[in-house]
């Protein structure tokens, strides 16, 4: 190396020998301040996720989810619902509560119930499509016909699961947003979950004056509840299985969604809304709730935020 180089070197380092233990000790603070802020990335994992959290000291490290289905004349519906919901990757029970179906229904369950009691894997399936799996099923039969909420009352009873999760025997609501769902439970986030069909999730473009009701029976249940729900009528409710053993529960028919929301607001569990995708039948394809529910909901609302 020639003078010339020598000398631009010592330039840069300063002038003289002082100059250069400065810029040593500077260069040294400097590693020392780089090798505290690699520390500190790994220890919270900044260097790969903000996501991450800390495990949260109410997440159910050992999820199994009982996934009731109230079921009143699907027979169209019921064995692609159920192998639809056996197919998630879920440690589960599906409770099948049917409520006194006049449509064929009734009998196809029951016909599973019975291969399963004599040990049977699988069950034919009615239309076709393939075999239904018996291992996760339990059937349950209410006479006479009683109604939703009553079915789901049944079906709470007989869950073992540490979450609980409401699934409807049509096929509006997709299995498929179990995830969404069931996430914030899990890591501890929430104690109940709602799947809202109006956080942009892809849906059938359906009846508009059905829309407007939604909202307005959601718009006047978060008024009484205090609550900033978007879809209080969702079918996809889901809950830690402790929440429903402190709430007594009264209505029979679509009441039952107004009176849990109205009674979780009351004991302040923390709730989450998620978006889902929602495929809305037409009455002739099987809808069933009509504007009469919707009055009585009106009803609901305003006697179970007051009283119980």
């Amino acid at each position: 190396m020639g003078p010339g180089k020598v000398a631009t070197r010592c330039g840069e380092c300063g002038n003289g020998l002082g100059g250069g233990r400065k810029d040593k000790e500077q260069r040294d603070r400097d590693l020392r301040g780089l090798a505290f802020t690699r520390r500190r990335l790994h220890r919270y994992n900044l260097s790969t996720s903000m996501a991450h959290q800390r495990q949260n000291p109410s997440a159910i490290h050992d999820p199994r989810v009982s996934i009731v289905i109230p079921v009143y004349n699907e027979k169209s519906t019921i064995d692609e619902i159920l192998r639809r919901v056996l197919d998630t990757e879920v440690p589960k029970e599906v409770i099948v509560v049917d409520d006194c179906s006049t449509d064929g229904t009734r009998q196809i369950l029951e016909n599973m119930a019975a291969r399963q009691a004599n040990g049977e894997a699988y069950a034919p399936a009615q239309d076709t499509s393939g075999d239904i799996e018996l291992r996760d099923l339990r059937f349950f039969f209410q006479t006479p016909n009683q109604g939703k909420g009553a079915a789901l009352r049944l079906g709470f009873a007989q869950a073992t699961g540490n979450i609980v999760l409401v699934q409807d025997a049509d096929l509006e609501y997709d299995p498929r947003d179990y995830g969404v769902l069931l996430g914030p439970i899990i890591d501890g986030r929430a104690d109940v979950v709602y799947g809202s069909r109006f956080l942009s999730g892809p849906q059938r473009v359906h009846y508009f004056w059905h829309y407007v009701a939604n909202r307005m029976l959601t718009l006047l249940s978060d008024i009484f509840t205090n609550l900033k729900l978007t879809d209080m009528e969702t079918c996809y409710k889901v809950f830690r299985r402790e929440v429903l053993q402190g709430i007594e529960l009264k209505s029979n028919r679509f009441g039952f969604e107004p009176e849990i929301t109205a009674k979780i607001a009351k004991h302040k569990w923390r709730i989450y809304e998620v978006p889902i995708s929602y495929a809305g039948r037409t009455y002739e394809e099987g809808k069933k709730i009509t504007w009469k529910d919707g009055m009585q909901a009106l009803w609901y609302i305003v006697r179970y935020s007051l009283g119980d």
